[in-house]
Order: C-alpha cells, then structure tokens, then sequence
C-alpha cells in the first residue's frame, strides 16, 4: 500500500493532548482493519483498502502538527501492534531528521541529513551497569521514539534477545536524534565576548547527534574501540556510589589515544539519597572526592601517556626492525609535554560544561552552566551566569546580599555550599516530600493529588533552579500532570516531577551539542591524527591523494568533494529489520552483515560503486576492488534505505558481506589510502576447537565462521594445521555469545555444533641452573643430565646428545659447519630496558645475574647493570615480542670464535661420530680445532676488547668469518624466529629466553688459485634448520619451567561473602593484590590476579559459594608469569619418600604428584595429539582395590 505525499500542516498547535487523543482513536481503527484483513478474502481487502489508506494519512497529519506529544503515545502501539504499513513506519522514523528548508543549506536541502557543522558524533562508554543503556533511553525518549513510561526500563538499544535476557549491552548500537538547541552565543565567539556581553541573543539552531551505546563488560571491549573510533565525543558514565571501575581507567585511555573529547555524566546520583542517606552537603563532599579522584587518574594518564612518548621518540638508531615495529605499534603524541589543549579537555570541571550530574532511572540531570543561567532567570540568586558558574561547584556559600565568601569543612554553622543548597536540595526535597505523600497515602485508597499532604513541600521545591519549560508552578499544573501521566505510585511521580524539573535528555544534548566539536571541527584540529589517512610508503602523495586528504581534513561535504567513508566495524542485522524491497542476500539467508561507516568526505550513494582499501593498502598494492552499495539510516535495530548520506554522519552500508576485512576504507578514486587506525592491543583469552557433528554441515559451519569473524571484530576464526577451526573470543561470556550466534545466525540454519574444552596459551622458558652464574666453572660442568632427557618422549628429540646444560652445538647437514649457542633465562624488565635503552626500576639484580652468567667479567668481579645492558645493547640481532634476545658474542661478531677447519674429510669434527669410529685418528686435525674453539669461547666469554686479536688470525679463519658475515648471518633471525614457535616440551612458544651465539666452525678447503672456501656448498636454510634444533636441544638440556597467562579479576564482594570468596581464589591460585572499601556502603573492592587455566567457571563457583553475595568477575588479561613448578620433579631422598610417596606406587611413568605444571603439559600434547610420559600399569594385580569414581 502506497501512501499519498505528506501534506503540508504547521508544526505548532494549542491543542496537543486533543491531538494525541484522536491518534489513538485512528490506532484502534487502524488495528480493526488489519484483522479484517488477515480474515477476509482478497475482494473485501481491496474494498476497505481506501478506509485504511485515509486513517494513515489522518495520523500523519497530527503526527507532523504535534509529534512530541503524538508519537510517544502511539509508539508502544506500533511495537507491539503490527498496524501500520512499512511506508508509515519508515516517515516516523525519518520524522527525527526532517527539518525546515529555512534551517539547512543549500548543499545538504534535499536531504534529511545536516551539514557538518549541525552534527554530532557522540559514543557513551562506562564500566558495566554504570547506566549507559538506561541514559540513551532517555535520549531516545525525548525524539518520542519511545512512551516515557518505558523510558528507562526498556532498553531501546539493547535489541537482541540475549541483551534483554542478560541485562547487558553486548553490541555497539547506533541511533540518530534530533535536538533543538539554543545557544546564548554564536559558536566562535571567545569566552571574553561571552562575559561582556550584556544581552542574551537566542540563536535556535537544529543539531542531529548520532548516538553510540556500547558495552560496558571487558568481553566486549572490541565494540567499545570502533565506536570510539566512529565518533568524536564520549560521555563518560560514571556510577557516583562505586565510582572508578576497572574499565574507566581503560576508556580514559583509550578516548585519549582517539582524541575524543570527554564529558563526564556522574550517574545515579539519586543513589546518595535513597540509598545511602546522605544530606545534600555529604552528597556535596562525596562527589568532590570523586571528581578528584577521576582528574588524578586523567592526569596520571597524561603524564604515563608522555612517559611512553619520550621512550618511544628516543634512540632507535641500531634498533632491530622487529624492535622498531613493536615500539611503533601505538601511535603516540609527538609533543614532548603535556599540551594545554590535552589538559583542558582532560580535566573535568563543572563549571566548563563537561560535567553532568544525573540520575538516568529518574530522568534528571543539570550541568553548572544551565543551573547557573536558571537559578538567575528565576532570580534566585542575582548574579549573572557568566560569574555564578565559577562558585556554583566549589568550597563557596552564599550570604545575604547575594555576597559569595569562601566555605570552610568543620567552620561550624548550618550553611552548606551552594552546590549543595541550590542543586541537591531541591531534588532531596521532592524525594523526601513525595516519600512522605506516599506514605499518607499507603493507609487510604485515596489517589494522587495536588492536596496529598507533602505535595505542597514538592510544588515548593521545584521552583528552585528549575531547568525544564513544563516543571509544574502551581497546584492546577500539578493536577494536569498527574492526571496526565498517570503516577500513582512513588516512583512514577518521582519521575513525572523531576523529570520536568531538570530534564536529562535536555541538558545531556545540550551539552552534546555545545562543548563537543563538530565532524568539520574534530577532522581539521582535535582529531586530526585520528581521522588522517595513512601516508604512501615513500612519502611522495600524488595529487589525486593530496585533494583527497585536504577534503577529508576539511570534512568536505559538498557534492563535487572525493567520497570517504571508513566501515568501523560489521555487525548482522535481521533481514525484517531493513526497510529496503530491493536488498538481496548473496546466500539467501535471513541475517545481512552490515558495515557501520562514518562519512569523511564527500557523499555516500546508493547505488554506486566504491573502491574497497583495506587496513593494509599501500600505493603498491593491487588495485583495490569496487562495490556497489546501499546505505542505510541507523535507527537502534531498524536500518531504514535513504539515496545519500554527506560527511560527517553515520550510517550503514550493505553488499560488503564477501570482504574479509575487520575494517575498510571506501573510496571512490583508486589513489586513495585507508584511514591511519589504531591497533586495539587485545588479544583473545578463550579458544575452542569447532565442528559440526553432521559432517554435511561442514561447509555451512565454515561460512558461517567466516561472517562470524567479520562481524566481530573481536573474534579471531584459525584452521590450524591438522584442520581444526579454532575460535577464539575475549572471553567466557564472549565465547558463549559467539556460539549462539553462529548457530542460530550466522551459519544459516540451527545446526548441533561440537565444541571442545577452552583451549589455554601457555609458553615455555626456562630456569637457571645452581651454579650457573660462575661462567668458568660452569662451562666444564659434570652435572649429571636431566631427568627430562632420560625419559621418552623427550629423550628421543634429535640430536640431543650433542646438547649438554643449556649448550648446544649444532651440525649443519652433511657436517659441513657447526654453530654453537646456548640458551638462558631472561625476564620481562631486563626486555624492556633494551627496549628503552636504560635500566628500569628493578631490574638491576636480574642484569647483575645475567653479567656473571654470561662471562661479562672475570671471576671475582660484578659488572654493574648499565654496563651488561650496553654490551647487550651493542650484540642484539633481534627481540621478538614473546621477550625473547638473539645475541651474538663480541668474539663471533669480531670474528674470535669464527673458525675454519681444514679437513680430509670436508666436515667439522663430531664427537659422537668420532666415538662410533672406535678412536679413529683420521679426525685428530678436527677434534684439534674443535677444542681451540672451545678453549676460545670459555677465555672470552661476552668480554670486549677481542677485537686486538683478530689480527693474529689466519687466512683460513678471515675466509670463514667472510662467509658468516656476508652470506649466512642473515639467517639467523630466520632460524630465531622458526625455532621460538614451539618448544620442546608441549610445542607451545618460547617466552623469556636469551640465545647466544658463541661459536662457528666451517669445513674449508684450498682452491687452486690458493684460496679458501667452504668444503661443501652452505645455505641460509641450513642455518635456520641448525638453530632451529639447537635451541630445542639446548632447551631440553635445561631446568624446564611453563610460562601461563595471569589474568587481573576485579570484584565487589560483601564483608559476609569473604569467607567463602577467599578459598575458591586459593584453591585457582589466585592472589590478592589490593583489597579497598566503597565508601558508604559495606561492599569491598577486590583486585586478584588468577591464572588463565584455573579461571574457566569461576563465576559460577563464586556465585554459588558466596550465595550471590559478590558481583559479576571482571577479568583482563595481566601479564606472563613464570610457574616455578619443577614438571619433571620426583622424590630421591628418604625424607622427600616420606613427604611424597614412592614413584612405583603411583604406577606412573614420571612423578606421579598433584604437580600443576606436568598436569598443563599433559593436557596440552594430549590435546595435540602428541606422546605423553604417563603409562598407567598394573601393580599388584591380584590386590583388591576401590576405584574412585
């Protein structure tokens, strides 16, 4: 059904109400004609199809005459009724963003979107259930997409079905409001013009805000990331009672790193009152401390932020390549102090505008600057606003004579500030008086009214800074309201009257649309890093490039500008969901994958094609491909088909479901570059292995994978190589979340998927040895092997024999060369030091420790941590990201311990070879260099000052030293990095190891011209296949330690909970780093850090033993923390026998302890499918025994 064009009505009226009354009449109309429709036959439907047609249009008419009483009416209706067309639907929704001709400019006069400089781009970020949803409610409420009724409970949002069941925000929505706005001030005037002027000129003017709600809980940190990206300003919720969480330190850091701009919206502030009972001047007092706090921690993240900076911009000049990508992966500030810009923005003060103190359940909120301009419109303080706003928040009070003095904690009197007398106590009035009605009204059936003892009190108090236009000022208006709304019950009227008092949706747009900058401002100056295109690999941009960055800087969104938009993210959408006839799915499913774009430049249109640059694209990349789009209006769940979108708006876009991309940049040249970024630094907790039971559905479940993986940014989807699909999620929540949507979304069709246990990282590293810090006596150590290299599997990994106490020298295929290297253990701070290229704080016995180890200094003599730092420095090959060190001795690098071997045979010596000969003397020559070789590398050590003696070396030796420099040295990087993927325990990475090359040996002979050269040819593959078993090898021969993931875990128990809390983090190895309490209430905040294997189920244990007594577990990954737990331990003393149990009557193969560390290195190569030392036998068969269950 076809509806007629809008006519044209005026958009005022003086009677609303009676307006609102006759939707609903025509609603009802409407609902009897669609079920005569559903039951009637085809003839009958095209007979009342005019009676509907005309009722539409009736509704129409009153909707555009008064749509913010009308459309909150009709709203809930709409939803839950299916009494209107699509076209209905579609104009109602649209309605947020029409606007007058008058109001628009030319360029933007055929479209319902605004200029750049009319438009806001704002995401609310908080910890979780800190009030984000519930806020947005009330935005959305006030464009009358929803009844005020519902507004706050409803979740508008919060869409999904498991949203609604949790109670959590999972997926980042977008929804487009309307505002009108009156600013007191042209928007470039100076703060000086605004204090001088002694008029007020009202200059209305229309804003569009595109609103971002995303997910406060860690699993879904991802979502928080692209909408920081997408937008310019972030308000900040913060719950006023629990203050800071874990995740508000994170968002501080990461809307800095974006360049957002912050306002910070204290949240629940009703909580003061009805929960804690605190007077105004205490409410007063908390929320100053809490301000204090936040600032401290904004500040501690500047100064952290420029700590990170001078680091980063240091000395890079010897720097490895893969050093220098890991201290340039986070883009930095390149100021080398604190701007007074990034102070500004990042301080929060009530009197600038960027704080608002709210309660988004009740629906009130004010922010200084409008209370100032309130409470001197109704005269009840005579100061003018531009003076009032510096001592509204702040130690002042107010005397007779409207005279301001300074306010003293303990000074006695019953003044409290004005803060507290003319922001909170007008509202502690109303919660209090109404209260009181309530309570005179329990013991009757009386209803409501304007008479109720109390009321009077209220009606008084909401005549105190009132900052809405319908707050009740006589006791008929009071009346109409109640009657109007309906309260009948405390909270309803509690509502109903502050909601109207000091409107949150109101002030919270208000401040959205004065202090935050516009997609044309943010573009050209505050964001300008942000929003800036990535650079051509050799620096030189070609024209088409330049005019497409300046329109980009610029937010061009005229219609000759280049066409930018970036896709932030992808997301499914429901197909019923999308108004658009046209839109077809490449698979034919019900679920479309949708990008969420922010328009940069120029204009985006449906039905055109664009070029896709992924985050990737350079200047030599292949040409990009083309698409052709839709785009779409982002309404919350609804995505409603417009013909353009210009700069600085958001939308959705479709047809790009086969570009495997988390992010792209479209454009509609081919000389463009994707947008700069940022790397998000997260890394993925939980993996499971899955697969379809019906192996039919196999090709179903990879595409449904594949879509998976692109709509969550999130989620990384691996085929290992034995053919596993592994998925991996931020978290437990996270996991569940993605596996309910590939089976009922993504995959097509229900479908029963098998899902393996949680798959956990661990790392391999290495211990020292007890007397491995005396260089020289160690390296002729006769300290019985390991009992690692005794036992299978690991005593059958080859080449093994040629290993002994961390040193290793390895042969080259054929015999043609030999590498000597040996392994060692390194800590994290010793890493960072050379990353930083000083000493940090702490790590000075660990580089006390690796100097004697490594033979710095001569026995008896301790080299000081600056000087083992700098010959590190000085021999780094490469440190990779997992804190491993490749390093080359003095003596290799100077060509010391760089040999040639003169040999009958063309091979270096072998001494087992040598002992399988039988004390054949044809390797004497050989065995002879061989223990000059060695001899050298124990007199040298990692000692300078080798280089004098390089030239007593022979041609021989300067032959062979050419050949290691110019032709094979390059491989060991190659060989570092092949060797370090899995080690030789379980096949998990090496972490924390320092590898040191202490020797080289080449097979040589005499060519006829009488020079030297290599007795067999050599590749650079060979070295990376001998490094590669040499550092296994050495690995093996040394003390065996695992490396396992710490994740941090915040809580908020009850004191009563403690007892039972405390023995479930012990028994999962957790510990406690920081217990504090919540200031007013009996709850304690918790800081622990557990190890990633034992943290799987703990929520529910928690939640189980402590009876709910504890909120929800939020974990993020910590650090990498060293288990020292020997795995291969048993007991060999008679006192350890008694402690431990014999070995035999364990009937295992290895230790057969409760021992944590072999028990994670079982289930590894078990899952892996590998060998395990375990062989469980019968002992004393004939005895009977219990088995346990």
């Amino acid at each position: 059904m076809t509806l007629r064009p809008l006519p044209r009505f005026a958009t005022t009226t003086n009677r609303p109400h009676e307006h609102a009354g006759r939707a609903r009449l025509i609603l009802c109309k409407c609902k009897k004609y669609n079920r005569i429709y559903r039951e009637s036959s085809t003839s009958f439907i095209i007979a009342k199809q005019s009676c509907l047609r005309s009722e539409l249009v009736k509704l129409q008419q009153l909707l555009l005459r008064s749509p913010r009483v009308v459309q909150p009416r009709i709203s809930s209706i709409i939803t839950h009724h299916n009494i209107l067309s699509n076209e209905l639907l579609d104009s109602i929704q649209a309605r947020q963003f029409q606007t007058m001709s008058s109001s628009t400019s030319k360029s933007c006069s055929s479209s319902i979107f605004l200029p750049p400089s009319q438009t806001r781009l704002v995401t609310i970020a908080a910890h979780v259930d800190h009030g984000k949803t519930t806020l947005a409610d009330q935005l959305i409420e006030y464009n009358g997409l929803i009844s005020e009724r519902l507004a706050g409970s409803l979740r508008y949002l919060d869409s999904d079905p498991e949203e609604q069941r949790r109670g959590i925000t999972i997926r980042a929505s977008a929804i487009g409001l309307r505002h009108q706005v009156t600013t007191m001030t042209p928007e470039n005037a100076s703060v000086q013009q605004q204090q001088q002027q002694s008029t007020l000129t009202l200059n209305p003017q229309l804003r569009i805000i595109h609103l971002v709600d995303s997910p406060g809980h860690a699993d879904f940190s991802r979502e928080v990331s692209t909408s920081l990206l997408a937008c310019d300003g972030t308000l900040l919720v913060l719950d006023v009672v629990e203050g800071m969480g874990a995740r508000t330190h994170q968002l501080l850091r990461e809307a800095r790193e974006h360049q957002l701009v912050p306002v910070l919206v204290v949240n629940k502030m009703d909580r003061l009152c009805c929960e804690l009972s605190l007077t105004p001047m205490e409410a007063y007092l908390r929320v100053r401390e809490l301000l204090e706090t936040v600032n401290a921690a904004a500040a501690g993240m500047l100064n952290s932020a420029l700590h990170v900076t001078e680091t980063t911009n240091g000395d890079d000049d010897d720097e490895t390549e893969e050093l220098n990508q890991g201290l340039a992966s986070a883009p930095s500030p390149t100021s080398a102090t604190v701007s007074e810009e990034d102070a500004r923005l990042w301080t929060f003060d009530p009197a600038s505008g960027n704080v608002i103190f709210a309660s988004a359940f009740h629906g009130w909120a004010f922010a200084i600057p409008s209370l100032a301009r309130s409470l001197f419109r109704s005269k009840a303080i005579h100061i003018k606003p531009v003076l009032l706003r510096q001592y509204l928040f702040g130690d002042y009070k107010l005397r007779e004579q409207d005279k301001i003095v300074k306010w003293k904690q303990g000074g006695g009197g019953e003044d409290g500030t004005l803060f507290a007398e003319f922001a909170l106590q007008p509202i502690w009035d109303v919660y209090q008086n109404v209260a009181v009605a309530a309570a005179t009204l329990a013991s009757s059936s009386n209803r409501w009214t304007a008479d109720t003892f109390g009321m009077d009190q209220v009606l008084q108090a909401l005549q105190i800074g009132a900052t809405g236009t319908e707050c009740p000022a006589t006791r008929e208006q009071l009346v109409t309201l109640l009657q109007q709304t309906g309260a009948q019950s405390e909270e309803a009227v509690v509502r109903a009257l502050l909601r109207r008092f000091r409107p949150l949706a109101r002030t919270v747009l208000d401040v959205v649309s004065e202090y935050l900058p516009s997609p044309a401002t943010a573009a050209s100056s505050i964001r300008s890093r942000a929003l800036a295109l990535k650079l051509p690999d050799n620096g030189d941009a070609s024209e088409e490039l330049k005019r497409i960055q300046q329109a980009v800087a610029a937010c061009d969104a005229s219609a000759n500008a280049p066409s930018v938009a970036h896709v932030c993210k992808f997301m499914a959408a429901d197909r019923s969901n999308i108004r658009d006839p046209n839109l077809e799915t490449s698979d034919g499913s019900n679920s479309v994958i949708l990008g969420m774009a922010r328009v940069l430049s120029g204009r985006l249109t449906t039905g055109s094609a664009y070029h896709l640059l992924g985050p990737k694209h350079t200047t030599d990349s292949p040409p990009p491909p083309k698409r052709t789009i839709r785009c779409y209006l982002l309404m919350g769940s609804s995505f409603v088909l417009v013909d353009e979108v210009p700069a600085g708006h958001l939308c959705a876009i479709a047809n790009l479901d086969d570009v495997y991309f988390k992010t792209v940049t479209l454009c509609d040249s081919p000389h463009g570059m994707p947008l700069q970024g940022f790397d998000n630094r997260l890394r993925p907790l939980v993996k499971v292995n899955v697969e379809a039971k019906d192996a039919a559905d196999t090709n179903d479940l990879e595409r449904g994978l594949a879509k998976l993986g692109l709509a969550d940014a999130s989620v990384e989807v691996t085929v290992s190589a034995k053919g596993e699909r592994i998925l991996a999620c931020l978290g437990e929540l996270h996991l569940e979340q993605s596996l309910l949507d590939l089976r009922t979304i993504y995959c097509g069709r229900e479908m029963d998927l098998r899902v393996s246990d949680p798959i956990v990282d661990f790392g391999e590293t290495t211990d020292w040895f007890e007397h491995e810090l005396d260089f020289r006596a160690f390296f002729d150590s006769k300290a019985p092997p390991l009992r690692q290299t005794l036992i299978p599997p690991y005593n059958e990994e080859a080449d093994l024999e040629y290993a002994k106490n961390g040193r290793m020298r390895s042969l080259l295929p054929g015999r043609a060369a030999a590498v000597s290297i040996r392994t060692i253990p390194l800590v994290s701070s010793v890493c960072e030091s050379i990353k930083a290229r000083r000493v940090i704080e702490g790590s000075e016995e660990e580089f006390v420790e690796i100097g004697k180890a490594i033979g710095l200094v001569n026995p008896g003599q301790e080299a000081s941590p600056e000087a083992v730092l700098e010959a590190l420095a000085q021999c780094t090959c490469a440190l990779t990201h997992g804190d491993n060190l490749l390093v080359d001795t003095p003596a290799v690098r100077h060509g010391l311990c760089v040999q040639g071997v003169v040999s009958s045979h063309g091979e270096v010596y072998d001494p087992v070879h040598a002992a399988k000969c039988n004390g054949d003397n044809n390797f004497e020559a050989e065995n002879r260099a061989y223990l000059e070789l060695q001899s050298k590398i124990k007199d040298a050590g990692f000692r300078n000052g080798v280089e004098s003696q390089n030239n007593e070396s022979t041609d021989l030796d300067k032959a062979a030293r050419q050949v290691w420099n110019e032709e094979l040295k390059g491989s060991l990087y190659a060989g570092f990095q092949n060797a370090l993927r899995s080690g030789p325990i379980c096949e998990e990475p090496v972490r924390n190891v320092l590898v040191i090359v202490e020797g080289v040996e080449f097979a040589v002979q005499k060519k006829d011209d009488g020079s030297w050269t290599t007795a067999k040819p050599i590749s650079g593959g060979m070295i990376v296949g001998a490094l590669g078993t040499g550092i296994r090898c050495s690995l093996l021969t040394r003390p065996a330690r695992l490396m396992e993931g710490h994740l941090k875990l915040t809580l908020h128990a009850s004191l009563s909970a403690l007892g039972s809390l405390y023995p479930v983090l012990h028994k999962r190895r957790g510990k406690v780093l920081e217990e504090s309490m919540v200031d007013g209430t009996d709850l304690i905040l918790i800081e622990a850090s557990i190890p990633q294997a034992e943290a799987f189920g703990l929520a529910p244990e928690v939640f189980g033993k402590t009876s709910g007594e504890v909120t929800a577990p939020e974990m993020n990954f910590s650090h990498w923390e060293r288990l020292d737990v020997d795995p291969f331990w048993i007991p060999t003393t008679e006192e350890e026998r008694e402690d431990f149990g014999e070995l035999v009557s364990a009937g295992d193969s290895s230790t057969g302890l409760d021992n944590p560390a072999l028990k994670y290195i079982r289930q590894v190569r078990r899952r892996k499918g590998l060998r395990i030392d375990q062989a469980r036998t019968v002992l004393a068969a004939e005895k009977q025994r219990t088995l346990k269950r």
